[in-house]
């Protein structure tokens, strides 16, 4: 399985880290070993001073696709989860300068956060889904899913043009404005409404 993740989908985080808006789906790729594994601390990596938490609404896909058509792209997920997208943003910069890819940025061990899931049958609807994370029981970021540029259908209608999705590929559908630094012994907790969807300690 793979992680597949959209960037810059949210104007506010889009503005904080003084980006362009795209005109597209920013995506990038995360691979299998990146997800922290359960009950397990995230280790701030030694490459990197300056790690931030990005939390973000997840998908898991159910079905084998590719070329997607949006109006059909509802049958391809039956559940909904909240994850984090760690990032190096020191190292994020200095290969964004040198127009380099980002992987050592984004897809280091331990970098993808997945939480618990919740089947889209509770979810009312899923284009207006609230979501937060918080720091040492501080609030530290929020969105809905309403705030997206482009909505988990697009993202999917999107994606399958270029990758075959497959069963329990997860998307990482962007992260809204808050993101910042975790330091160690951080307590992150991260919620669908008021549902706590996961909760790790930094190392």
């Amino acid at each position: 399985m793979k992680l597949i993740c959209i960037g810059r989908n949210y104007t506010e985080h889009i503005k904080e880290l003084e980006n362009e808006k795209p005109t597209d789906p920013v995506v990038f790729i995360k691979p299998d070993t990146a997800i922290l594994l359960k009950k397990q601390p995230f280790f701030i990596p030694d490459f990197s001073d300056d790690v931030h938490h990005e939390v973000e609404i997840l998908v898991k896909i159910n079905r084998v696709g590719k070329h997607i058509d949006k109006k059909f792209a509802h049958k391809y997920y039956k559940e909904i989860g909240l994850g984090i997208d760690f990032t190096a943003r020191d190292l994020q910069s200095q290969l964004k300068a040198k127009g380099l890819p980002w992987e050592k940025a984004k897809a280091f061990d331990g970098a993808a956060v997945v939480g618990n899931w919740l089947s889209v049958d509770v979810i009312r609807n899923v284009d207006d889904i609230k979501f937060s994370l918080q720091k040492n029981d501080t609030i530290v970021q929020q969105g809905n899913t309403s705030h997206m540029l482009w909505k988990i259908d697009e993202i999917i209608e999107y994606v399958s043009k270029y990758f075959t999705l497959k069963i329990g590929d997860i998307i990482f559908t962007g992260t809204p404005a808050g993101v910042g630094k975790v330091i160690a012994n951080d307590k992150l907790k991260g919620f669908i409404e008021d549902k706590e969807m996961f909760s790790i300690t930094v190392k």
